[in-house]
Order: C-alpha cells, then sequence, then structure tokens
C-alpha cells in the first residue's frame, strides 16, 4: 500500500490543514486513500470539487476516496450521493487524531457512518493540530479559525463554524520551533484573523499577538499577516505596523466593495471612507507599506455608478495586488435571494477590475526599479521582497536566505535582480 494522496481546493487555511491531515493519517497508519479537501466559497468552487473527486476517481479507482473541507461541511448530503465517493467528513471531524484512526476500518456500519459531519456551530475548541512548519523556506500559522460575522454573500462561516482562537502561548512556543528550524518568516493565517483573541481570557487583540510574538521570538527575521479586516484593525496593530521593522509592510484587505450601498446590502461593517482612511493612516505610520485587497465585481444590484465608486477605490486607497472575484451566487445565503446581474455584464466588470489591477500593480514594479530589496529567495531564482513583490533572479542564488539585491527592472509580472 501507499500513502495517501491529498488534493487541496480553495484557500491557504486549506493548504495548511491538507499538511495537518497528511501528518494525522501518517500518524493513524491510513494507507491508499485519496482525500479531497473542498472549497465552498461559491457555486463554481463545489462544481470544481465535484470534478476533482470524479478525476480522482478514474485515477485511483480501488482507493477510498474521503471528501473533507468547508464544501463537505455545508453539503455532506451533496457529497455522500456521489458514487465515487466512499466517505464525507466535516471540517471539525478532519482535524482529529481519532477519525483518521477510524477511516482505516474498511467496512462501514450503515449509512450514517459513512458521513461523519457534526454541526460545526458547536466547536469550540481552537485549531486542534498544529504543524511545525508548512512550506519550504515560509511557514504558515494557523492561529484563528471560524468566523462570527454573516456577511450575505459568503458561506464560510457555516462550513467553519464561530470564530476560535489559538493561545498566545501556543503560537509563539509552535514560532520558536519553527525559527529553529531554519525558517526565516513566518505568516499569521486564519479565516478572520482579526478577530483573534476575543474568544479568549482577556480578550486580547491581534496586535497583542503580534507585538507579543516579535518580543518573545528575537530570532524570527519576518513576521507576516495574512488577509484582515481593516475595521477590525486595533491599536496595538497600528503600533506594530508603526515601530516593529520585522512586520512585513504588506496587508491584504478584505474590502469586498467600494460603494456604501454595496457594502451595506454585503452586510459588511465598513463604508468606503473607512478603508480610505485606514490605509492612509497605515502609509502615514509606514510609508512603504503595500495593500492588496479581495475585491467582488458584479454583486446583486450594483449599478455602473457603484462599480465606477468600486474601481476608484484602487486609486484612493493605493491599492496594488487585487484579488478580483466575479460574483456568483451561492445557494444559502441572502446574496442569491437578491436581483442577480447579468452574467456577460459581470465578467465584463470583473475584467476592468483586473485591467484596474494591473495597471496599480505595473505603477508599483515601475517605481522599485534602481532600489535595493531585502529578498526572501524561495527558490534558486526566485524570491518576494518585504513588501511581498515577487523577483526573479538572473543567477542561482542560496535558497532560504534574506539577500540584498538591486532591482535592474520588470517583466509586468514581477521585479528582475
Amino acid at each position: 500500500m501507499s500513502a495517501p494522496v491529498f488534493s487541496t481546493l480553495g484557500c491557504r487555511l486549506n493548504a495548511y490543514e491538507t499538511e495537518a491531515m497528511r501528518e494525522l493519517a501518517a500518524a493513524a497508519g491510513l494507507e491508499g486513500a485519496v482525500v479531497v479537501n473542498t472549497c465552498a466559497v461559491t457555486a463554481e468552487a463545489v462544481r470544481k470539487a465535484k470534478q476533482e473527486i470524479r478525476r480522482l476517481r478514474r485515477d485511483h479507482p480501488d482507493a477510498a476516496l474521503i471528501v473533507t473541507g468547508c464544501a463537505a461541511q455545508v453539503e455532506p448530503e451533496t457529497f455522500a450521493a456521489m458514487p465515487e465517493v466512499t466517505r464525507v467528513v466535516g471540517n471539525a471531524e478532519k482535524m482529529r487524531p481519532e477519525t483518521w484512526a477510524a477511516l482505516k476500518v474498511p467496512d462501514l456500519i450503515g449509512e450514517t457512518e459513512r458521513v461523519m459531519v457534526d454541526d460545526i456551530m458547536s466547536v469550540k475548541e481552537t485549531a486542534g493540530h498544529l504543524i511545525d512548519g508548512f512550506g519550504r523556506h515560509r511557514a504558515y500559522v494557523q492561529v484563528q479559525n471560524g468566523c462570527d460575522h454573516r456577511c450575505t454573500f459568503c458561506i464560510i462561516p457555516f462550513g467553519r463554524g464561530n470564530s476560535r482562537s489559538v493561545p498566545a502561548g501556543v503560537v509563539v512556543d509552535q514560532i520558536g520551533r519553527l525559527v529553529d528550524r531554519g525558517f526565516q518568516e513566518v505568516v499569521l493565517t486564519g479565516v478572520d484573523l482579526t478577530s483573534w483573541g476575543a474568544d479568549l481570557p482577556g480578550g486580547p487583540r491581534l496586535g497583542d499577538l503580534v507585538l507579543r510574538i516579535l518580543r518573545l521570538v528575537p530570532g524570527l527575521a519576518r513576521l507576516r499577516i495574512s488577509s484582515i479586516d481593516s475595521i477590525e484593525a486595533d491599536e496595538r496593530l497600528m503600533e506594530a505596523i508603526a515601530t516593529e521593522p520585522r512586520l512585513m509592510p504588506h496587508l491584504h484587505l478584505s474590502l469586498q466593495h467600494g460603494d456604501d450601498l454595496i457594502l451595506k446590502r454585503m452586510k459588511r461593517r465598513h463604508l468606503r471612507d473607512d478603508a480610505i482612511r485606514f490605509c492612509a493612516e497605515a502609509r502615514r505610520l509606514r510609508p512603504d507599506i503595500v495593500f492588496g485587497a479581495d475585491i467582488i465585481a458584479g454583486f446583486p444590484t450594483e449599478t455602473e455608478a457603484m462599480f465606477e465608486n468600486s474601481l476608484r477605490l484602487v486609486e484612493e486607497c493605493g491599492l496594488t495586488f487585487l484579488h478580483v472575484f466575479p460574483f456568483s451566487p451561492r445557494q444559502g445565503t441572502p446574496a442569491a435571494r437578491m436581483p442577480q446581474l447579468r452574467g456577460p455584464l459581470i465578467r465584463d466588470r470583473a475584467a476592468r477590475r483586473r485591467g484596474a489591477g494591473e495597471a496599480a500593480l505595473a505603477r508599483h514594479l515601475a517605481a522599485q526599479t534602481g532600489h535595493t530589496h531585502r529578498i526572501l529567495t524561495e527558490g534558486a531564482r526566485i524570491g518576494r521582497t518585504e513588501q511581498f513583490t515577487e523577483v526573479a533572479f538572473a543567477a542561482d542564488q542560496p535558497e532560504g536566505r534574506i539577500i540584498a539585491a538591486a532591482i535592474t527592472g520588470h517583466d509586468g509580472r514581477m521585479l528582475l535582480a
């Protein structure tokens, strides 16, 4: 028999959890299985999950095929009905050692055992399994899971449950071990990262965690924060942005739109002026900071004027890295019941948004030419600056090191050094 085959769809957190499942499966002695870790963020994500399941069944006709992740949590019956699927495992269950021990049992006792999905909203514990080193030179550390908010377009809280935080001491210990193993950079990840600490004694904030890590792990060269909700950025986080050079000058913001009425219909907690004000303040505190953002194009009821408001946010916030999502109605969300835009219009607006993003990235790349950057090498000829801009080297470099290099130009996608 062979080690299980894992396939990951969706976000960075899913990729992290796949590595955790790989360790759990190995510890349980599970062999010869295929595991699909699904995403549920859009209807298209669920379609891709089904497509991947069918492909893997063709490639592994005799293997036990286990489906887990957010889509399995939200729609267990959908995947249980697929003839290719052996078992369906929920998001909480997939992180438990006893689940993987049970998956070794080849004979199912009735249909109920085939579906191992409980009520995710009843889960109170923090992330149950931490791994020491996901990634080759940059490590990702999950410090939070779940979400307490209910944006009208989002199904993820029903796949991930309510917000749970990993205690600061556990996070610091893990990062210390990663540094001892030679990692130069650590990225804090979560579903709703700025809600970290709300469920812990004393209600610490994300800024408290960041400053504690930097104080107690002096050997850590670089600390990054993944996607945050800017309206929840606390004073201590802003202090860290202003005073801690080891906190990298790159923030990815969950903005979603730039028109106030659409933001209200999305049930977001910020308005456009809040986003503009946050970016201006962060840039005042750290002039070299750059911003990425998630933006949805073609949300229900979006008029051309509303779209233009959102498009201008690229300039008014000074965004550099755009992740543009054409709106896709997700069954079970309020937005799916709102008046929908036509598909061609949604695709056109998404393309225009991407065009604005490409122009913003080109301006950023051009501005770096002639400057020297400190770059974490991810391969012999590839790396990233402190601002998370990708760099291609003209000659081989030592991997996993932070080196200083002069930027000679760019190719429209990455810097050249």
